[in-house]
């Protein structure tokens, strides 16, 4: 094991701390004003209801070459990949339109 597997593994680890840190520390925050964990779970349900409408209509039709090894993609997988795609499309869209609207409103301000 030489140090650019080692390197890797500590990116990694460090990766899910600040993963870990980011889910946790909001939580921790939250318990001063409950109020904030109403907002957060309207969020949450708001991208799951995101997800369940692109889910539904993301195609699950997969090309042969990926059907068989090393792939092995099946139709539900093929559909859930096309779930998430959508969803990062929407909310990518989303978050543009949102930084232009910001400037815009900046801008007259």
């Amino acid at each position: 094991m030489d140090s650019y597997d080692i390197m890797l593994y500590v990116g990694y680890l460090l990766i899910g701390l600040g993963a870990l840190a980011a889910v946790l520390m909001p939580l921790i925050k939250s318990f001063d004003n409950p109020q904030s964990l109403l907002k957060m779970g309207a969020g949450l349900i708001g991208v799951a209801a995101l997800f369940f409408i692109a889910y539904s209509i993301a195609s699950d039709e997969v090309l042969p070459k990926y059907a068989v090894a090393p792939f092995n993609l099946t139709p539900s997988a093929s559909k859930a990949v096309g779930g998430i795609l959508f969803t990062t499309y929407i909310l990518s869209g989303l978050a543009l339109v949102g930084i232009a609207v910001t400037e815009v409103n900046k801008l007259i301000k």
